[in-house]
């Protein structure tokens, strides 16, 4: 059987390239693919999500991140995630009582796994942001760039990647301030409280000097 095509959305990326460029793209996507769809956890995760059938319906953040910084790190075993980050966007049922029966489905279907599910389409409110448009559009917001990807599996199996600044920072071993005009103080508190260059040593803070004592 042929192994499914994976898909990778890049914000304006892939339109105006290269075929060099789309095919480094295209490779980032596979390897995402290769690394999740390798972990249990994470394909149990997965298949959980699509059978709820959310619009637009993701899981973002360190699940996709964190895997590849382990990737990157050459670790055999990847590191356990504290939750798992659950995004769609349904502007037409904002209601906090549908993301809570959500969230208590995929508990009762992975019950040792900490779900947070959140619709894209009203959390632009708790930001001060503009309305976002779509499930990508809001990731596009999130404090680090290598946090702003999320993924999902299609009904053929493969991986469905959105990543609106691309992957290869986070192949790169960074961790990159998104928006240097208001987030500073979130960003570094963030990287200190979460021991990222704890866990991943080789990552190098890039869009802001961050001191030694605070690592």
């Amino acid at each position: 059987m042929a192994k499914p095509l994976n898909r990778l959305s890049v914000w304006g990326e892939v339109s105006s390239t290269t075929n060099n460029t789309v095919s480094v793209v295209a490779g980032y996507s596979n390897l995402v693919s290769d690394i999740l769809l390798s972990d249990e956890f994470r394909v149990g995760c997965l298949h959980a999500l699509r059978d709820c059938q959310l619009p637009q319906g993701y899981i973002g953040a360190g699940f996709v991140r964190n895997a590849i910084w382990d990737h990157t790190h050459n670790k055999t075993e990847l590191t356990p995630l504290n939750d798992v980050d659950v995004v769609y966007f349904d502007k037409n049922d904002v209601s906090i009582d549908t993301e809570n029966r959500v969230q208590s489905y995929l508990t009762e279907r992975l019950p040792k796994v900490r779900w947070q599910v959140k619709n894209q389409a009203r959390m632009h409110q708790k930001h001060g942001h503009s309305p976002y448009i779509s499930t990508e559009h809001a990731i596009s917001h999130w404090i680090e760039r290598e946090t702003c990807v999320a993924v999902r599996l299609t009904s053929t199996g493969a991986c469905d990647v959105i990543a609106p600044f691309g992957l290869a920072c986070n192949f790169a071993n960074t961790i990159t301030l998104n928006s240097p005009a208001k987030l500073s103080p979130i960003f570094i508190e963030r990287i200190v409280n979460k021991g990222w260059q704890t866990r991943w040593p080789n990552l190098q803070v890039c869009g802001i000097a961050l001191s030694s004592s605070l690592r």
